[in-house]
């Protein structure tokens, strides 16, 4: 077993230190995973404010019409950088998806809905691009991890940020899937997050499950039991609005999961955590079933 891969192991067993013999976690992540089989693009531009670039993840040899997997990568909406996060867009391509991979605006810049509205122009992007990687436009998903997932779930339950960039949430996504995300989480205590999603009288409006009314796409939600950063009740909680207006939503729990292994088992090599990455993709593909 090599270095990089001890110290992989060492983080999926719980260390919870963020640098390991000067690599951090992120670069961690990124050096164990398998070698080969997906084509890289980066630092396409999809917009003309800041930090609105992404890269696309594309799985070599695969037949054209893949489904299309938009991944919003989490960080309290204050931190995160797509190149973090290629090992999800390498896992997602060697799973046979075209996986985009955006960037967007964080605090202190961005407040709310600044954020949505980059989300939205990336989805955009994604539709309008998909071909041209491999990828089919009427597969759409989008997916996030904890603040990536309340951006994935606001695009598909808030149709303002999507008709913003003339899309209909409704018949343009297939699916949404979110890991451990935050739907349904107020009142705020930090005082940051108070700043990021504005006036009290504002933030109702800030919460997906607001705007839940059972036609927004089927939706995936995967939490952890030892989740400690969010609260795992928000995918409960989510899920029965959605179905008490008669939508579609799964809520997976994995009792041995915590916050940040939801995505890590996203990883080739930390596969054995729980079966995310299998669960995700019996529920893409009963999705886009008659789409491939």
């Amino acid at each position: 077993m090599t270095k990089l891969q001890l110290k992989a192991r060492a983080l999926a067993g719980g260390a919870v230190l963020m640098l390991l013999g000067g690599c951090s976690t992120f670069e961690v992540m990124n050096a164990v995973q398998p070698k080969g089989g997906v084509a890289v693009t980066r630092d396409i531009v999809y917009g003309s404010a800041a930090r609105r670039m992404l890269d696309v993840y594309a799985p070599r040899g695969a037949p054209a019409g893949r489904p299309v997997v938009v991944f919003f990568y989490g960080g309290n909406w204050d931190s995160g950088s797509k190149g973090d996060y290629g090992w999800v867009g390498a896992a997602l391509a060697r799973r046979g998806y075209v996986a985009i991979v955006p960037d967007y605006r964080l605090y202190p810049q961005a407040r709310w809905p600044m954020f949505l509205e980059d989300g939205a122009q990336a989805v955009r992007w994604a539709r309008d691009h998909a071909t041209a990687f491999g990828g089919d436009p009427s597969s759409l998903v989008l997916m996030g991890h904890s603040a990536g997932a309340y951006n994935a779930v606001s695009l598909a339950v808030d149709r303002r940020w999507l008709s913003g960039v003339g899309m209909d949430a409704r018949s343009e996504l297939k699916a949404v899937i979110g890991l451990s995300g935050p739907y349904d989480f107020l009142p705020l205590h930090s005082e940051s997050l108070k700043v990021i999603f504005g006036p009290e009288a504002q933030r109702p409006d800030t919460q997906p499950i607001n705007h839940v009314d059972g036609r927004a796409t089927p939706m995936l939600l995967i939490t952890g039991d030892r989740d400690t950063v969010v609260d795992p009740g928000n995918s409960d909680r989510l899920a029965a609005k959605v179905r008490r207006e008669g939508g579609a939503a799964t809520v997976v729990h994995y009792p041995n999961l915590d916050h940040a292994r939801t995505v890590a088992a996203l990883s080739g090599p930390l596969g054995w955590l729980a079966p995310v990455m299998n669960d995700m993709a019996a529920f893409i593909g009963l999705q886009t079933a008659g789409k491939r």
